[in-house]
């Protein structure tokens, strides 16, 4: 009670929202920039499960944004360490660490049953075959992206758009090491992917269900697109 009591006293919030994420399953994909805000939010927060799933390696060239990571950790697997660092946050939950790559043969097991799944990846491949998944399964999903000074989030829900309606082509898809990433941008994005997932698990506000939010650090703007 401690622990959760700023949740506990907010209106609309309370013990049934914290109960709610307690028993609630979370997939995490991808450990990068995105991931690790998403995971520690949603760990620290105490949402009863998380699994987080990444095949790389920290790379120097990460510290610059993936907050998680020290210097120290270069060289270890994303996943397993992430997930160190969000059992160290809250042991009261459950932390699972997948290292390996999402395959068509492994996906429908990886997304079943849970409550909800956040897309962090910087691969578009990654993102179409995990949403294409989770739309097969039914279960709800946020997926964010960054490139450069800019960044988007939407949800998904059945009945509402998905990915792949929003963005049929990602050809001209920039990633963070062709073109760069402002160090700042993931910590918007990811925190915000962490809260429609709060929003979704606890059935609380009006989740990016057929709607996408639009970020530009440059300006700044925050714009949502009815879809």
């Amino acid at each position: 009670m401690d622990r959760y009591i700023r949740h506990v006293q907010l209106e609309g919030f309370g013990l049934r929202g914290q109960s709610l994420l307690g028993g609630a399953s979370a997939l995490v994909v991808g450990a990068g920039a995105l991931g690790t805000v998403a995971s520690l939010y949603l760990g620290s927060a105490g949402t009863g499960k998380i699994t987080i799933v990444d095949f790389d390696t920290i790379d120097i060239s990460n510290l610059q944004r993936q907050l998680s990571y020290t210097e120290g950790d270069v060289g270890r697997p994303k996943a397993e360490t992430l997930a160190s660092k969000v059992r160290a946050a809250n042991s009261t939950i459950e932390v699972e660490a997948v290292n390996r790559r999402l395959t068509a043969e492994n996906l429908p097991q990886m997304v079943a049953g849970r409550t909800v799944v956040l897309e962090c990846s910087d691969n578009p491949a990654t993102k179409y075959a995990v949403t294409a998944a989770c739309e097969a399964a039914g279960v709800p999903y946020v997926v964010g992206g960054i490139a450069q000074y800019r960044g988007q989030v939407m949800a998904w829900r059945p009945g509402c758009a998905g990915y792949r309606d929003i963005f049929p082509d990602e050809s001209d898809y920039l990633s963070a090491a062709q073109g760069g990433v402002l160090a700042t941008a993931p910590g918007i994005v990811g925190s915000i992917q962490a809260t429609e997932a709060l929003k979704i698990i606890t059935s609380t506000g009006s989740p990016l269900y057929d709607r996408l939010l639009l970020i530009d650090t440059l300006a700044p703007s925050f714009t949502v697109v009815g879809l």
